[in-house]
């Protein structure tokens, strides 16, 4: 078990070093989306549909979707990605930081029992 919370606070202290909000970082996820316009004679009515992408994600509870024109599809694309691995990252110092809190409680009440075992010999 000691061992497990040497991992983990090492672990926690490479977290913490490296982690950095990303100043552009977005929150949710892209998705390609492909469908047909309003325009009887275009070529999306003979099986080549449209393709543009969207980004949802949360606002305040809510979800929201936005149209990501062409020309923004890379610079939001790199802004999600840095956005969901600090995201990543912080829930697993989150976890860490709870299985931490865990352990040592475990530790304390086995580190309790053996000390009264040891009384009542």
């Amino acid at each position: 078990m000691l061992h497990r919370i040497r991992t983990l606070e090492a672990r926690r202290s490479q977290l913490l070093a490296a982690l950095r909000l990303p100043p552009q970082g977005m929150p949710g996820s892209l998705a390609e989306v492909r469908g047909e316009c309003r325009s009887p004679g275009c070529h999306c009515h003979r099986g080549e549909p449209h393709l543009s992408w969207t980004l949802t994600y949360m606002v305040e509870g809510k979800k929201a979707v936005e149209y990501v024109p062409a020309e923004l599809l890379e610079e939001v694309r790199v802004c999600v990605q840095e956005g969901n691995s600090y995201k990543s990252e912080v829930a697993e110092l989150m976890a860490i930081n709870a299985q931490l809190l865990f352990l040592a409680r475990r530790i304390a009440k086995q580190q309790q029992a053996a000390s009264k075992r040891s009384k009542q010999r």
